[in-house]
């Protein structure tokens, strides 16, 4: 556990205990935090605003189901999994329970990772085990309310709870100049997928099969492919073997080499099954991508973008053929939008704007709870 007080002549509020992530309270600068991740830098950001107003905070991993807090008279309890449900009974009865959502509900997302993984199976014949499996929680039926990333795709996952949602929009780790110098016309047939590990989870297994009949397309693939062996050796063909088709492998977001591939490609290509906002969309956004995505990657990408409703294998490839048939202008004004979007919505400085306002709001609506 991390203990954290607000600087000297902030008035104090009182506490809070926050279970998210400890790795960057270990920096001394927000620098030099990692950034493969966006939720490294969210749990500090978040942090930073209790005690930007006035309250002292103790931190805990989200993944420690052991450690019990030193007091109990927290005015606030943020949380992103299971220690809502393993805390919230020791602490007093007026302490505010917020469960912070930055993914689909688990138990949708286990499903709907089967689902995929079922129909892979009777597809090609082959089983691939799930990456992305985590323990059902009610973190949200104990929650008073919560903080949410993504859109409404992810707030329908905890609909069932009928708490109050406030919404925050997710951050990005690094933006991009516009790129100036590209020729869109020149790359209307070049393609990315970019994604961490999940790899059908998030959708690579019907990219690959959708571009390997599309000779005349050509797709790059940046991610850890090389983490998930059963999926490297079920698709070594399609991977390494199949001329339209080049796996990069995994790639720094802040490097010149992203830069250069996204400026080499029109639009990004993910059709995942569950997401609680989409960071790797996000991310392509910024580069000026232009975002085919599917409805539960959870991100806002009408009308600038193609937004996949069942994620076949044939709709895929519909919507790669509908990009390359359109004008050098469309596609130059597509870009623009996308970028200009994630620009404005995006980044470090929104999300802790948008948190502080939905903290406050929470602060406002609760000042009186007695639970």
């Amino acid at each position: 556990m991390i203990s954290l007080i607000p600087a000297e002549g902030v008035s104090r509020k009182g506490n809070i205990l926050l279970s998210y992530i400890l790795k960057p309270f270990q920096y001394q600068n927000a620098e030099d935090i990692p950034y493969d991740h966006t939720n490294y830098w969210e749990s500090w950001q978040m942090a930073q605003t209790y005690l930007q107003l006035g309250y002292a905070v103790d931190v805990i991993s989200f993944l420690d189901y052991e450690t019990i807090p030193p007091r109990t008279d927290y005015d606030y309890f943020i949380d992103i999994r299971r220690n809502l449900e393993r805390l919230s009974p020791l602490l007093n009865k007026k302490c505010v329970k917020i469960m912070h959502i930055d993914s689909t509900n688990v138990t949708y997302r286990n499903y709907a990772e089967c689902k995929r993984l079922l129909e892979l199976q009777q597809r090609r014949g082959f089983t691939i085990y799930p990456q992305r499996y985590s323990p059902p929680n009610r973190a949200i039926e104990v929650a008073d309310c919560a903080t949410i990333l993504g859109n409404s795709f992810t707030a329908s996952t905890f609909a069932y709870a009928n708490k109050s949602l406030f919404y925050v929009p997710i951050s990005s780790p690094e933006i991009y100049p516009w790129p100036s110098a590209k020729k869109f016309s020149d790359v209307r047939n070049r393609f990315i997928w970019f994604g961490s590990f999940g790899l059908v989870h998030k959708g690579l297994d019907l990219v690959l099969e959708a571009f390997v009949n599309m000779k005349d397309c050509y797709l790059t693939i940046c991610g850890p492919i090389n983490k998930e062996k059963d999926f490297e050796e079920a698709y070594k063909t399609e991977l390494y073997h199949t001329s339209n088709i080049h796996t990069y492998g995994w790639i720094d977001v802040k490097s010149k080499e992203f830069v250069a591939v996204a400026d080499n490609h029109i639009a990004l290509i993910f059709p995942s099954c569950a997401e609680g906002g989409g960071g790797s969309v996000l991310t392509c956004m910024h580069a000026a991508l232009i975002p085919v995505v599917s409805v539960e990657s959870s991100v806002n990408v009408l009308p600038f973008g193609i937004e996949l409703v069942k994620s076949s294998i044939e709709e895929i490839q519909e919507a790669v053929h509908r990009i390359q048939s359109m004008s050098e202008n469309e596609l130059m004004e597509r870009a623009q939008e996308t970028w200009k979007y994630a620009r404005a919505n995006h980044t470090k400085e929104n999300f802790a704007e948008k948190y502080k306002a939905a903290f406050q709001q929470i602060e406002l609506k609760y000042s009186s709870f007695d639970a």
